[in-house]
């Protein structure tokens, strides 16, 4: 069973999650919070394996909550895909975003990709994200890349170009286990948790020049 844990100060919103996600045989709400400094409670005496979390909350909102929980995969739910919050939580850690109005299915799969251990990020989405917030990251002591081999570099730029493992190795001529195996790397080299913080990692570090539409 997935142990998942709803995050929001929305009671009716929770509810809603709950109902679909407990219809789910492989999904169980363990747990549920109004603010990220209750979940943080929670957690500690509760075994949690995916949380969906609210960004906006009273007390203590899903961006610094999301930066504080070890342990549990992080799903946030944002209101506007284009959502300087929702860019800041997957930046602190969390595995991707997930609009509010997100159709069932699309839910319960980005839970079990998540607790799979992949992001659930549109690659679209979050460049999108990038190109609008990059210029306003603060300056932070980012991995050197130097560390990586060139494949290594050639697969961390494909995946911040949004390519999946499978294009991925069909650009390269490689086994998608290939390019399984060098994403690992890349991701213990710059101590990165996933796909979507190696998309912000490539923004940040200058790798991928955001682009800016002319005015008019």
């Amino acid at each position: 069973m997935i142990r998942v844990m709803l995050v929001d100060d929305q009671e009716l919103l929770r509810a809603g999650f709950r109902m679909v996600l407990g219809a789910q045989p492989d999904i169980e709400v363990v747990a549920e919070a109004g603010d990220g400094e209750q979940a943080l409670e929670t957690l500690r005496g509760t075994e949690v394996d995916v949380v969906l979390m609210d960004v906006r909350m009273p007390r203590m909102d899903g961006v610094e909550a999301t930066v504080r929980i070890r342990g549990p995969r992080v799903l946030i739910l944002t209101t506007f895909d284009l959502d300087e919050y929702a860019f800041a939580a997957v930046k602190a850690g969390a595995s991707g975003f997930l609009l509010k109005d997100v159709p069932p299915a699309d839910l319960v799969n980005a839970i079990r990709t998540v607790h799979a251990g992949d992001a659930v990020v549109a690659p679209r989405t979050l460049r999108r994200m990038l190109d609008r917030f990059a210029a306003h990251l603060p300056a932070e002591n980012l991995p050197d890349a130097a560390e990586l081999t060139p494949r290594e570099r050639e697969v961390l730029l494909m995946v911040a170009r949004g390519l999946s493992n499978l294009e991925i190795a069909a650009g390269l001529e490689v086994a998608e286990g290939t390019v399984k195996t060098h994403l690992g790397r890349v991701l213990a080299k710059l101590g990165l948790r996933d796909r979507a913080q190696v998309v912000a990692y490539a923004y940040e570090a200058g790798l991928i020049v955001p682009f800016h539409r002319p005015n008019g």
